[in-house]
């Protein structure tokens, strides 16, 4: 690799690491770890082509261009996460990698039938979701937690909403959302 790809590639990294937290090569292969999957697996499950998931992890490529793959990143994110701490099994967690898979993913704002429950309402998981992938895609877990702390002294609430929809878990963030519901 000569000095100008070198420079590239340094270049799509520090992007990757504003847009997306950390490098994508580095986040990857933490879900590779952590899932048990190999790079056609996750490739296949994100919806991109093997050769695409290698460009993105190598620096050669920058951005994922399609919002439904990102969002599909972000629920691997929180799979791995669940995985992590135990309370979803290895067996779950194939299940929901497939549904993860079949996942249209999308804008925020979208209001089709699989973000509604059986009623027509928003189920509150679903919500919930929808806040943390919205404040995930601007800033990564670090730089909200230090703007909850910056916070904290003059706006104590602002500051635990952060920190429980930007860095926290769906399960707390859950929790944080029906207690506020009244």
């Amino acid at each position: 690799m000569d000095a100008a790809q070198q420079e590239a590639t340094a270049r799509a990294r520090e992007l990757q690491r504003n847009w997306y937290g950390e490098p994508l090569g580095a986040l990857f292969r933490k879900l590779i770890d952590d899932l048990g999957l190999n790079q056609a697996r996750l490739a296949g499950v994100l919806g991109l082509s093997a050769p695409m998931l290698s460009q993105l992890m190598s620096g050669q490529r920058a951005k994922i261009g399609n919002p439904a793959v990102v969002q599909r990143v972000q629920l691997l994110q929180d799979l791995a996460g669940q995985v992590a701490d135990g309370s979803v099994s290895a067996a779950e967690a194939t299940e929901r990698m497939d549904e993860i898979k079949k996942s249209q993913g999308g804008s925020v704002l979208s209001n089709t039938t699989t973000t509604t429950s059986s009623s027509g309402a928003p189920t509150v998981k679903r919500v919930v979701r929808e806040i943390q992938s919205l404040l995930r895609s601007v800033a990564a877990a670090g730089d909200i937690i230090d703007a909850a702390d910056t916070l904290a002294p003059s706006h104590p609430e602002l500051a635990e909403f952060l920190r429980v929809y930007g860095a926290g878990r769906t399960s707390d963030a859950v929790a944080h959302y029906q207690s506020h519901q009244s």
